[in-house]
Parts: structure tokens; C-alpha cells; sequence
């Protein structure tokens, strides 16, 4: 059975992006309570993914037709913001799963519903990059492989995967994303690492899996703004794919970084001195002054690129317009003007906060941890950011990447 609007009972109006942003931060105190447990389990405690389901926060991006909240990118951002004040893996994990319920609404109208029409508060998480075979059979593809970094599997319901396309002689002909239900996959133990321990990223692997032509999404074209939705009165699904799929990896990097800055005044405030010095009080030092001033303007740095590209991404959406070359290779460069300025942010703050900022009783060396790690990601990558964007202000034609 499928389910339309017309088939939900009817309920209050919908939450404003401010409603929704209080919502994430009435949870930070939950999320820092578990953020040791997160990371020493490699996974988001469940009583962080209930209270995140239950403020409606992992609706932000899924139809209203079929359950969801359907609200813009800079409502999305500025949640996944708020949650990583709490804790970056929730955060991280979180996010991810919201922009593949993103990806799911451009799929056609089949796919939408079998991810939602039974369960409207299903997840999806998923890797693009194309890590497998693709095998043509008649009404679809059967996919072998694996894909590593999957963020949200131990949480998700579906998966979006990166596959390549085939034809009957098995010559690839496109790339694509596949939505897969996670019972036909599974889940190998692999990630130990660093920072981010509590995403449980791990590697899902797909065996001789068939996936239905309906359920398979073109990149390629997808780049391009061709999306395969028939619901295109739907403004958020018109969103321009790369720069959402790169913007949406640092909003929990500004969380991080606004964390860290809570932490430090948190500290000064109880009048804690600076060692080997006169200064009975920290706060009281020129130095702790300028770098705390700094690094809280490096936050608001980053915090308005971000609004900025959400709010350039949003526009072109709800004219029903694809967002134009320039601004997306310009939105690749905020992305890397956002990790760098938090990385900056934060080191400036781990100078104030001194050596005690690695104990292991600290939450400093956690939000380093997992800011450091995040921040590498590869869509994130500030020299690769920089470089498109000054190729496309130099209107140099030949681009280092399709990903713009």
C-alpha cells in the first residue's frame, strides 16, 4: 500500500526553518551527555537517532506528499549546524541521511514511494562514488560490490550507491545511483579511525543484487540538472546536486567549530589562569583576547559562505532555475573557505585552551578529532575547491572535475 497526502490525516501547520532549528538545539545537551558512548560504540547511540526522529529532524528533506518536511537547504544547514554543537558524529550521520532522502526525492515517483510509502520515517544513506560492476538484465541491473564510508548504514533502511551503467555488452554508458533496500546488503566492520569514530561509516557490500531501471538515478545528468522526479512543482528537488552535496559536508564542521568556541569561554569563564604566567585570569590577557576575537570571526566567516551559497542554491530553486556554472564552481570554493576557516578557528582556540585541551576527559580533543577528520573529505578538499573555481573566473574551459 502507497500513501499520498490525501490519504494522511491532517495535522498542525508545518514548522518554520526557526521552529526546526530549536528543535536541534533544545538537543545538544542530550547529544554532548552521549558523545563519549557514541565514540567509545563507533555508532550514534540510538537515543540520539529517537530524539532526532522525534523532533522531526530527519524529515527536513523528504517530500511533504509523503510524510516529510520538504523544507529548503538553509533550514537543513543550519540543523545540521546545531546538532554538531552537541556532538559531530550524530551530526555527521545525520546530515548525510537527510541529503540522500534529498537524492531519493529525484528519483522518479515508483522509487519515492517504495523507499516511503510504507514508512515515511525510512532513512537512506549512500556513497557515490561507483565502487562496483553492473551487470544489464531485462528491467534493470544486477550490482556486485562494495562501498566504503557509508555513513548512516547502521541507521538507514535504503541505500543510494554509485554504480556504473551498462549496456548489454557490458560497456559502461553512464554512472548512476542505485537505491537499494539495506536488506539486500551487508555490512562489514571497517571503520577505525581518528576522528568521526561514532559515524560507524562503514563498507556495505552488494552481492549479484538487482536494482530495477526505476531505481536507478543518471549522475551524469543529474550534474547537469536532469533529474528524473515528476514532481517538478517541487522547488527543494530542484536544487543544484554538487553544491548540495558539497555544502551539506561542512555544516557540521560550523558546529564543530562554534562547540569548541562554547568550550573555551565555558572555561574562561571559571577564571582559569594561564600557567607559568602572572595572569591569575586568562581572559584578562591580550592574547586570549585577540585569538578568542579571531577565531570567532573565522566561525562567522565560514557561517555567512555558508548562508550564502544555501540562500544562492535556494533562490535558483524556487525560480526553477539550475543554479549557473559560475556560482556552483564558486559554491566548490566556499566549501573550502568554510573547512579552512573552522581548522583555523579551532586552532586558534587550542591555543587558549592549552595542553588540557587533549586529555581525554576533554571534549576539545574530540571536536579536533572529528573536525580534522571531516574536513578531509574529498569533496572538501580546498586546493581542488580553489583551483575550479579560478580556472571558471579565468574562463579556463577544461575543469579538473565533473563535480561542479
Amino acid at each position: 500500500m502507497t500513501l499520498t497526502t490525501a490519504d494522511r490525516p491532517a495535522t498542525a501547520a508545518a514548522p518554520t526553518s526557526d521552529d526546526l532549528v530549536a528543535r536541534a538545539a533544545e538537543l545538544v545537551p542530550l547529544l554532548r551527555r552521549n558523545a563519549e558512548t557514541t565514540e567509545r560504540q563507533r555508532r550514534v547511540v540510538e537515543e540520539n537517532i529517537e530524539a532526532i526522529q522525534a523532533a522531526g529532524l530527519y524529515g527536513v528533506s523528504v517530500p511533504s506528499r509523503l510524510g516529510g518536511l520538504q523544507t529548503d537547504l538553509t533550514t537543513s544547514l543550519r540543523v545540521s549546524v546545531e546538532l554538531a554543537r552537541g556532538d559531530g558524529s550524530t551530526a555527521w550521520v545525520s546530515t548525510l541521511m537527510n541529503v540522500c532522502s534529498w537524492m531519493t526525492g529525484l528519483f522518479p515517483d515508483r522509487a519515492q514511494q517504495e523507499v516511503w510509502g510504507e514508512d515515511p520515517a525510512a532513512r537512506v544513506c549512500g556513497v557515490l562514488s561507483p565502487t562496483a560492476t553492473s551487470r544489464k538484465v531485462d528491467g534493470g541491473l544486477v550490482v556486485t560490490g562494495k562501498w566504503g564510508f557509508a555513513s548512516g548504514c547502521l541507521h538507514s533502511q535504503w541505500a543510494g550507491l554509485g554504480i556504473p551503467v551498462v549496456n548489454d555488452a557490458g560497456e559502461p554508458i553512464d554512472q548512476g545511483m542505485a537505491l537499494i533496500p539495506m536488506s539486500e546488503l551487508s555490512v562489514e566492520d571497517t571503520w577505525y579511525v581518528a576522528g568521526m569514530r561514532g559515524t560507524g561509516s562503514n563498507t556495505l557490500v552488494a552481492e549479484e543484487v538487482f536494482v530495477p531501471d526505476h531505481r536507478i538515478l543518471s549522475v551524469t545528468r543529474a550534474i547537469g540538472g536532469d533529474y528524473p522526479t515528476e514532481h517538478q512543482d517541487e522547488s527543494l528537488y530542484r536544487s543544484a546536486l554538487v553544491p548540495v552535496l558539497a555544502l551539506v559536508l561542512i555544516a557540521p564542521q560550523v558546529g564543530l567549530a562554534k562547540q569548541a568556541l562554547e568550550i573555551v569561554k565555558s572555561s574562561l569563564a571559571k577564571g582559569r589562569g594561564i600557567s607559568y604566567t602572572f595572569y591569575e585570569k586568562s581572559s584578562l590577557a591580550p592574547t586570549t583576547q585577540l585569538q578568542v576575537a579571531q577565531a570567532s570571526q573565522l566561525i562567522d566567516t565560514a557561517e555567512l559562505h555558508m548562508l550564502r551559497a544555501a540562500g544562492d542554491i535556494d533562490r535558483a530553486a524556487e525560480a526553477g532555475e539550475y543554479l549557473d556554472f559560475a556560482t556552483r564552481a564558486r559554491v566548490r570554493a566556499d566549501v573550502s573557505t568554510i573547512a579552512r576557516s573552522c581548522r583555523e578557528a579551532v586552532d586558534l582556540l587550542l591555543n587558549v585552551h592549552g595542553a588540557g585541551s587533549f586529555a581525554e576527559a576533554n571534549p576539545m580533543q574530540r571536536v579536533w578529532r572529528d573536525l580534522e577528520t571531516g574536513s578531509r573529505h574529498a569533496v572538501v578538499n580546498p586546493e581542488i575547491g580553489f583551483e575550479l573555481y579560478g580556472r571558471s573566473l579565468l574562463g579556463v574551459e577544461e575543469q579538473i572535475t565533473a563535480l561542479i
